[in-house]
């Protein structure tokens, strides 16, 4: 696994919401701090990107705003500032279906529990995406696609709409990640830390240590550490526990199975270690974080 793909399962456990906005005349909205990584594409018209230190952006049509660990911004019929936009409301109820200036889709994954993963963080707080779509028309179907999905109140929309967030994050990450990665960041794609990656991934509960992922690596344990730090933002470690946590928290809301299973599926010795670890990530125990979500509800 790359660390695209497992950024993009880290967000899985939260909720996926998206909704269309029209506006016309004089609008704008301020979009608050969220846990969680959200976008917008620019429909129909133009707007203008208000953030909280740079100078207001226009967005044409096509454009995407991407915010990968949910930062403070705003968007707009014309320049402004942040402090003089009403709060936005994440609800279909500033839609109207009568003509409009401007329409655009807006889309979320909102962690309830947990932090955006540390690859997100490293990412500018606000990312602005101009597509070619003549070359690479895949985010423009895809929002095609994500629009018909908000009309559809038939069965399996909770698996559909997911699954678009899912590949309209990817393809805007691969596409910013294609124009403006800096010589000096490593390949996602490197492959000593990908077999790594894949390892992890596919098999949390075994009892790695540092010496034995470096040896996957092919590296030295120094080397190894070094570089997958530098790679992923964190120890190899620290990911590790990470990514059991986050895959135990996904195997809380899509499944049945006990906790002392989940516990020994993503690598704990016993219940109690796994909950208590749990609790220090999510800031909830495993079976009241099922109960929430399963409920569809949030903790407070």
């Amino acid at each position: 696994m790359d660390v695209l793909s497992a950024v993009i399962s880290s967000v899985r456990i939260g909720r996926a919401e998206a909704c269309s906005i029209k506006g016309s005349g004089s609008w704008g909205w301020r979009y608050p701090p969220l846990v969680g990584s959200g976008f917008h594409t620019v429909l129909r018209g133009s707007a203008w990107l208000i953030t909280a230190d740079g100078q207001p952006l226009e967005l044409k049509l096509g454009d995407v705003v991407f915010t990968p660990s949910g930062a403070t911004h705003g968007l707009s019929h014309a320049p402004s500032s942040l402090q003089d936009l009403p709060p936005a409301v994440m609800s279909d109820g500033l839609s109207n279906p009568g003509p409009c200036d401007v329409e655009l889709l807006c889309g979320a994954y909102w962690l309830d529990h947990g932090q955006v993963h540390p690859y997100l963080r490293s990412l500018p707080e606000v990312i602005t995406v101009s597509p070619d779509y003549d070359h690479n028309p895949h985010l423009r179907l895809l929002a095609d696609l994500l629009g018909a999905d908000l009309s559809d109140t038939g069965p399996g929309t909770e698996t559909t709409r997911p699954a678009l967030l899912d590949l309209m994050l990817t393809h805007v990450l691969r596409q910013w990640l294609e124009r403006n990665r800096m010589a000096d960041w490593p390949e996602t794609t490197d492959p000593a830390i990908a077999a790594v990656l894949r390892e992890i991934h596919a098999s949390p509960h075994r009892s790695w240590t540092v010496q034995s992922l470096s040896e996957t690596a092919g590296m030295s344990r120094t080397a190894f550490a070094k570089r997958f730090n530098a790679l992923l933002g964190q120890p190899p470690m620290s990911y590790l526990t990470n990514w059991r946590l986050t895959y135990a928290a996904r195997l809380l809301r899509e499944t049945d199975a006990p906790l002392a299973t989940i516990a020994r599926r993503v690598g704990y010795s016993t219940e109690f270690a796994f909950g208590g670890s749990f609790r220090r990530e999510y800031g909830i125990a495993p079976g009241r974080f099922r109960a929430l979500e399963r409920g569809g509800r949030t903790a407070g």
